[in-house]
């Protein structure tokens, strides 16, 4: 009798990271630059070779565990994670591979962004529950480098930049989730232990990795109201809270009142523990000014959510690969064409081979939206350093148009790809045993925290939609159209150039309906805001498609059976996935009445 077989392979797929780093997000362009002249694209693809191979090797084992035995609590407040995880862990430690894209002066290699988003393609994919400890240490290592003193700096970002202490994010509370002004932690001057230093006290929910056996110590940052502060947003303070403190030699002394009281029991992530953190009068150190905060947060916050938009391409990747090694490995039924009484490969089935094409055409598109959004970041810091404030300004607007269609698109389209994935498996996808579940209930998350996908679609119509008036979405548009013409002087790709400008228009109509109605209907504005990020997003990773077909199309890819099926993955999207936008538009030409019109006793 067949068995089922646990696939916990994981291939890094290096061709395809370089592929779009090199001709679509233009690599090149990005190490020309005087910000990054110190390296060039050969020695960033060296690098992530070996990142590969360390992901497939000492990371991707370890992610069966994580899911089946999962982060423990005990009663003394500690939390023990897999056993496989500690191990892991101190190898990412010494191979250095966290600390590339940080500044030199801390221990880092001052790498581009695109680079670390590489790094963070391969981690995630190999155990996205086991990725987050280093997400969070990352966006703390942001915050502090921005906006912490000199001696801030000094003391905590050498280490965190090694991941020997790893770092959280504390926004969350009972009664504020997304609505962070609702916070109601609480810090008051420490003035009997020293100047600038805090007691905080509150709770805090859904921390990542808030407690854990893998780092010596934990630099939590934690959103607090100081006395007297302003009632919402603008009244928050952020805070340094160590698990230990740290003493003037830099070793560690004695333990902070910052303890994990619960972790909770999730649907996925099993290996991530998402602790309830209790602050009791714990010490900290203000993080830039007072009542600053939640302006200190947006700091990190694109990366952030670039990263979680990472998280769907990643996820997918995995789920992808399994699903393939299954198709190719599961007999079943008679394909056309096989010989009568041979049983043939599922993957020779026609409904198969659509729902792996469709797996394959959106992680090519998702890749090419989230290495072009990276690739903007490391521009305008290029443009930045060299003083060109035009160029900074232009490719910033690019880069925070891109975030919310990164997020929101890809960690959408990863649902539905992860249960496409589990749907090739058949009955067996549902089964535990095969691990194909895993990757759906993994994903989940992706969607909702870091900022949901409804606050990410408000985000681009309420802020991203009026930079220049809605010029920086026409301006992308225009460069679409013209992609279009070029696709249409070849043949192979002339049906996808012709859905392409049918879908540039498209997004056009949308796009002049919202700015039209932002100012005077803001409820059909919010209303439209998740179809438009969907119709958007689906252009804009057309367009990207567009560009890396051409550039095979020229030659691009280093061999014809690695061209031809970049080709064929890019037509399938614009022929086959890209004519969805077209029934997307109406909804976001519909007014909000319907929304509203049914009460909450009708809607029962």
């Amino acid at each position: 009798m067949w068995q089922p077989v646990e696939v916990d392979d994981y291939a890094p797929p290096l061709r395809d990271i370089r592929f779009v780093m090199d001709h679509v997000a233009d690599l090149d362009g990005i190490v020309s630059t005087a910000r990054f002249g110190h390296v060039d694209a050969e020695t960033i693809h060296e690098v992530l070779a070996e990142v590969g191979r360390f992901m497939a090797e000492v990371v991707a084992p370890t992610n069966r565990d994580g899911d089946r035995i999962g982060a423990k609590w005990h009663p003394d407040g500690s939390v023990v994670t897999p056993p496989s995880f500690p191990p892991a862990y101190a190898k990412w430690v010494d191979s250095g591979f966290g600390a590339m894209p940080f500044d030199a002066d801390y221990g880092g290699a001052d790498f581009p962004w695109i680079s670390a988003i590489g790094v963070q393609e391969m981690l995630t994919s190999a155990n996205m529950a086991f990725s987050l400890c280093a997400l969070l240490t990352q966006g703390a290592i942001d915050a502090i480098h921005a906006h912490g003193s000199d001696e801030q700096r000094a003391v905590y970002l050498p280490k965190m930049l090694t991941g020997e202490w790893t770092g959280t994010m504390n926004l969350t509370e009972p009664q504020a989730g997304s609505d962070v002004g609702a916070v109601s932690s609480k810090a008051v001057p420490a003035s009997d232990i020293g100047d600038d230093v805090w007691r905080i006290t509150g709770q805090k929910i859904f921390i990542t990795w808030g407690e854990h056996d893998c780092a010596d110590n934990l630099i939590h940052l934690v959103l607090a109201r100081t006395p007297g502060s302003r009632p919402g947003t603008k009244g928050i303070s952020m805070f340094l809270v160590p698990k230990f403190l740290v003493n003037p030699d830099g070793s560690l002394g004695e333990r902070n009142e910052a303890n994990c009281v619960s972790i909770e029991h999730k649907l996925g992530i099993h290996g991530s523990p998402t602790c309830v953190m209790s602050y009791d009068g714990a010490i900290g150190w203000l993080i830039g000014g007072e009542q600053e905060g939640m302006r200190n947060m947006f700091t990190m916050m694109n990366n952030a959510r670039l990263s979680v938009g990472l998280q769907g391409l990643s996820i997918t990747e995995r789920a992808y690969q399994q699903a393939l090694q299954y198709s190719q490995d599961r007999l079943q039924g008679r394909a056309i064409g096989a010989s009568a009484g041979v049983l043939s490969p599922i993957i020779d089935h026609p409904d198969v081979r659509r729902l792996l094409m469709t797996q394959r055409a959106w992680i090519d598109a998702m890749r090419c939206l989230v290495y072009t959004n990276a690739a903007a970041l490391d521009r305008a810091d290029a443009a930045r350093a060299a003083g060109d404030v035009d160029q900074a300004r232009s490719w910033q607007e690019l880069a925070d148009l891109l975030i919310p269609l990164s997020k929101g698109i890809c960690t959408d389209v990863c649902n539905e790809m992860t249960s496409l994935a589990v749907q090739v498996h058949g009955g067996m996808g549902y089964v535990e045993e095969t691990g194909a579940a895993q990757h759906y209930r993994d994903a989940r998350i992706a969607a909702i925290y870091e900022g949901t996908n409804g606050i990410q679609a408000a985000d681009l119509v309420g802020r991203k939609l009026g930079i220049r008036g809605g010029a920086v979405v026409t301006d992308l548009l225009d460069e679409f159209d013209a992609r279009a013409v070029k696709l249409a002087e070849v043949d192979e790709l002339a049906d996808f150039g012709a859905r392409l400008a049918m879908a540039v228009e498209t997004a056009r109509e949308a796009t002049t309906h919202l700015v039209g109605i932002a100012a005077s209907d803001p409820r059909s504005l919010l209303g439209a805001s998740a179809p438009y990020l969907r119709l958007l997003g689906t252009t804009v990773c057309a367009g990207l498609l567009a560009k890396a077909a051409l550039a095979v199309n020229a030659g691009a890819g280093d061999d014809e059976g690695f061209r031809s099926a970049k080709l064929t993955s890019a037509r399938f999207f614009g022929e086959q996935i890209l004519p969805a936008v077209h029934g997307l538009l109406p909804a976001v030409l519909a007014s909000a009445d319907d929304l509203y019109a049914l009460s909450p006793e009708q809607l029962g």
